[in-house]
């Protein structure tokens, strides 16, 4: 639900006419990209404010007594793309961005990253329903033959990938404000439990800080020699990653949308540097 405040900052990028060649995101980095590049301004903000309080989007008790998804994933792949909040499907097709979506191979642990060659012969919506399965709250996904989810796990800020495929300068959008790196997890044992057979999975999620913390010190360090713009919210955000108030997750997106207002002219001048 942080993702509110990149739902704020595309707006804005729309809102100036501001696209970019390459695009890639993993879980709700993907699945705000996707409006951002269907050109359907607003969506991301109905979607994640006009139905965050709805029971079939986060539920409780469907996870602990149904022994369902905490997320609804019907509900937001299907219902909300397909009948509530239209995607447009044509208009994201004829995209002339590159746009790439990250899954975690559950077997390997390994990212897989998939192009528009890759998810044109599948069903976006089940795409970044994969990339958005995080494990303990969420069912696996099967997409050709391998079992995968949230691509959060192998690879959360997949920048280096960009970069690999020829990105020179970037922008990169973090949740997170400046000085920020995440703890060691507890409970690792927990993986083992739930998926005693997916040992990479258990492998990424126990080194997930490590890469985590090493890509943020990279971002860090190009951002400095100027090859990063990063927009980051710059105060710890008082939003939880599972959270439900819509006035919070307001708040949050109008962060968003101000801090991209604020740059947006030293984005522009760097961008023509």
């Amino acid at each position: 639900m942080r993702g509110v405040y990149t739902a704020g900052v595309l707006d804005v990028f729309m809102e100036n006419d501001l696209y970019f060649p390459y695009v890639i995101g993993a879980s709700a980095g993907a699945c705000n990209a996707v409006s951002y590049l269907s050109r359907q301004h607003g969506r991301n903000r109905t979607v994640n404010l006009e139905y965050s309080s709805h029971p079939e989007y986060i539920s409780y008790k469907n996870w602990l007594f149904k022994k369902k998804g905490l997320f609804g994933m019907d509900f937001i792949f299907n219902e909300l793309p397909n009948r509530l909040v239209p995607f447009d499907y044509e208009a994201f097709k004829g995209s002339q961005e590159r746009f790439v979506v990250v899954v975690t191979d559950c077997r390997t642990g390994e990212p897989v990253y998939l192009s528009r060659e890759d998810y044109n012969k599948m069903d976006i919506s089940m795409v970044l329903r994969a990339s958005s399965s995080i494990p303990f709250i969420a069912p696996m996904v099967e997409l050709e033959g391998k079992h995968v989810m949230d691509g959060g796990i192998a690879d959360p800020i997949p920048v280096h990938k960009a970069m690999k495929d020829g990105v020179r300068k970037g922008v990169v959008v973090l949740t997170q404000n400046h000085g920020y790196r995440k703890k060691k997890p507890k409970m690792t044992w927990v993986t083992k439990r739930f998926y005693p057979e997916y040992t990479g999975l258990d492998e990424s999620l126990r080194g997930r800080y490590l890469k985590y913390n090493e890509t943020l010190d990279y971002i860090e360090e190009e951002e400095r020699k100027g090859n990063l713009f990063v927009l980051r919210p710059l105060e710890k955000m008082k939003v939880k990653r599972i959270e439900r108030d819509p006035k919070r997750l307001g708040v949050l997106y109008e962060h968003g949308r101000k801090d991209a207002i604020d740059q947006l002219d030293n984005l522009r001048n760097w961008l023509n540097n």
